[in-house]
């Protein structure tokens, strides 16, 4: 889509379009026959954008409540926060009494950031920022936004009280992986410090942790609903821990604390799997320690207990049989306790869990997760149940 689409979008033959082209109920697979039967009632460049509006609008309804007022990019869209990430991150900014958010895109960030002050917006792409006026009004904040076409590398810096910012991870449609590549690199923010002290950095959560040495700051990982989200650094008064896992919606949150490695034992009654925001905030020492329990391997981010105690930075599972990997032993194992089907996790295997069950050869009522991993440097098979709400009450 271009600017000139997205204006026609906006006039009433353009909304009558996006009407029709909602009651097609356009799929990827379908989106050729809606499109042939769309420009039979518009012009082709308005048919067409007004199908990628509905399918985009689709896609965003998992991450904003209003998805189907607002206007997209594909790639816009993958790279915005979700409205639960962005509103609980603008929380930061609360005490601010204005803030910029630098590189804003079709707006995600802005409305978080706009519930609690004024906002300065900024991106240099024309479509995005026409696309974030929409998404703002469909919020009712538009008032509370100046958007501005600028290269933020270039321009003068907004008198503001705090910084977002967001740099593009994808360029010409390729994903980029080093903070170097970033555009613009992470390393403007080395120059924005002086100007304005409080500033919040989005970065891929895949960020190789070494390339943030060089910067003075907290990390803080997020998942949602399990899933790992992104990476914020936190620099100046933002800054609260060197490295942070924040689990949403729950707002779960666990800080580095310097601790020791955990000890090692083998399996015992109870296996955790920490939430992927701990593991990427290296944080495993800091929840084992809160469990009081051990890791099966220096090497492997799984702990063990004797007692049960309920957290919400990890899954867990009762231990049923843990013995040294050998095929023929695990399918007995299996077939004994009547198990037909069986989730395979595996953490320092190299066996591929979908041929694993289609050797096994299982059948039966029962289901079981099966931990293909490391103890004490050894193959090792464990076999175990997810603990469920009742488990955890009744001890």
């Amino acid at each position: 889509m271009n600017l000139r689409a997205l204006e026609s979008l906006l006039t009433p033959e353009g909304q009558s379009a996006i009407t029709a082209a909602a009651a097609l109920n356009p799929t990827e697979e379908s989106f050729l026959a809606c499109l042939t039967r769309l420009q039979k009632r518009y012009p082709p460049e308005l048919a067409k954008a007004a199908l990628e509006t509905v399918t985009l609008r689709r896609k965003a309804r998992a991450k904003f409540i209003r998805a189907d007022q607002m206007y997209f990019t594909r790639e816009a869209l993958e790279q915005a926060s979700g409205e639960t990430i962005s509103r609980y991150r603008a929380e930061r900014f609360a005490p601010c009494a204005s803030a910029a958010d630098l590189c804003c895109g079709i707006g995600g960030d802005t409305l978080g950031l706009a519930g609690h002050s004024p906002v300065a917006a900024v991106d240099h792409d024309p479509l995005r920022l026409a696309m974030a006026a929409q998404n703002l009004a469909a919020y009712g904040c538009r008032e509370r936004v100046t958007l501005l076409q600028a290269d933020v590398t270039r321009m003068q810096l907004p008198t503001v009280e705090a910084f977002f910012f967001d740099p593009a991870r994808r360029v010409e449609g390729r994903r980029k992986f080093s903070v170097r590549d970033y555009q613009p690199p992470l390393a403007v923010v080395k120059d924005w410090l002086a100007h304005t002290p409080a500033v919040g950095v989005k970065i891929s959560p895949g960020v190789d942790l070494n390339e943030l040495s060089a910067y003075d700051c907290e990390g803080e990982f997020i998942s949602e609903h399990g899933e790992l989200k992104e990476c914020v650094l936190w620099f100046g008064p933002f800054q609260t821990a060197a490295r942070r896992a924040t689990l949403l919606p729950g707002r779960h949150t666990l800080i580095a604390n310097l601790q020791s490695p955990p000890s090692l034992a083998f399996p015992r009654t109870y296996l955790y799997e920490p939430d992927s925001a701990i593991l990427r905030a290296g944080l495993v020492a800091e929840l084992a320690a809160q469990l009081n329990a051990s890791q099966l391997d220096p090497d492997i981010a799984y702990l063990t207990s004797e007692a049960f105690t309920s957290t919400p930075f990890a899954r867990a599972f009762a231990v049923e049989e843990a013995f040294p990997f050998q095929l023929k032993r695990l399918r007995e194992c299996l077939r004994a306790m009547h198990v037909g089907q069986v989730t395979v996790k595996k953490r320092g295997s190299p066996l591929d869990p979908e041929d694993l069950i289609r050797r096994l050869k299982l059948s039966g009522p029962e289901s079981r997760v099966v931990f293909l991993t490391h103890v004490a440097g050894k193959p090792y098979a464990l076999v175990g149940r997810r603990l469920t709400v009742f488990d955890k009450q009744n001890g």
